[in-house]
């Protein structure tokens, strides 16, 4: 038992009192000590794959289950493990649907949850716990800093969106569970990313040439990822996640983008059509103004998926 924390021994000894092995082989291989996964619990899980009698689902989901634990070591162990048995285990798990989807949403959970972590590294900050509204953080952020931490949530956001359930895998109250906390990121993370666009484009006229073309880019990928949220909260919908009550993503007018194709134009020295001050004015405001519609109603969205949680809560506890 050495090396197992006192979760583990528990866990272990309740798989021992309702008799599954697999359940317990699975625990131990998956502990909270610092070390790889034990060759003895490796070699047991790679014998019951080649059993007739093992349900291969049960070992699927007990898997799964371990890694939606809040301890990284218990998921990398289990991730460790799941790698382990598609190598040397028999390749009959790898053609169940359970055995299959979980491998699936293993690996894309784990990706986003990678680059949730990177994100804070090179921005120091959680784009989804940070403070918002005209005084944010995305909104009074420098050019420079700007150009820079855009990019971090748009790699955050495609790993978010790349997680694709549909509404019948979406009945397996594991990965449900992890869709939940995606659903909950993906509002607050595309609200810090629209405020800072939001940020971007009031300075984008005032920009240096270089910055303008890494701007325009951001801009054309930030119009992408909000077609791309769309189709992820419609997913939601149809389970009744969000009580058919999705953000209006509201996108600014398509005269924008040619707006600032054609200022960057100009800074290059190619010959386009000039806006007016007055015209590029009024293009730009509208578009700020159609953005803080969409910022506006995510918040609405994340307050009130707040207080259902907050409600849920207490009705487990009373």
């Amino acid at each position: 038992m050495s090396g197992q924390s006192l979760t583990d021994r528990i866990a272990a000894a309740q798989h021992s009192m309702t008799g599954s092995a697999i359940s317990k082989a699975v625990c131990k291989a998956t502990t909270h000590e610092v070390s790889g996964p034990k060759k003895k619990h490796l070699d047991y899980l790679i014998h019951c794959t080649n059993e007739l009698n093992v349900s291969i689902p049960h070992l699927a989901d007990t898997l799964l289950e371990r890694t939606a634990s809040n301890s990284w070591i218990v998921v990398f162990k289990a991730l460790i493990t799941t790698h382990h048995l598609m190598m040397y285990g028999n390749e009959r798990p790898l053609y169940s649907p359970p055995g299959y989807n979980m491998s699936t949403f293993i690996r894309r959970y784990s990706r986003y949850l990678n680059e949730k972590a990177m994100s804070y590294r090179l921005a120091a900050v959680d784009f989804t716990k940070m403070k918002r509204g005209a005084e944010g953080v995305m909104r009074t952020m420098n050019t420079e800093k700007l150009i820079k931490t855009l990019p971090t949530i748009q790699n955050q956001l495609d790993a978010l969106l790349d997680f694709q359930p549909n509404s019948n895998e979406l009945t397996n109250g594991v990965i449900n569970t992890a869709f939940m906390l995606l659903f909950k990121d993906s509002i607050r993370l595309f609200a810090a990313y629209n405020e800072g666009v939001i940020n971007m484009l009031e300075k984008y006229f005032d920009m240096k040439k270089n910055q303008c073309k890494e701007a325009l880019e951001i801009y054309k990928t930030f119009l992408n990822r909000m077609t791309k949220l769309s189709e992820f909260l419609k997913v939601a919908e149809r389970v009744g996640i969000d009580q058919g009550d999705s953000p209006d993503l509201t996108q600014a007018p398509s005269s924008l983008l040619e707006a600032l194709e054609q200022h960057l134009a100009s800074l290059e020295g190619r010959k386009l059509k000039d806006l007016s001050t007055a015209s590029r004015s009024s293009t730009l405001s509208s578009a700020v103004s159609s953005l803080s519609s969409t910022g506006i109603s995510l918040s609405r969205m994340d307050d009130k998926t707040e207080d259902n949680r907050l409600q849920q809560h207490k009705a487990r506890h009373f």
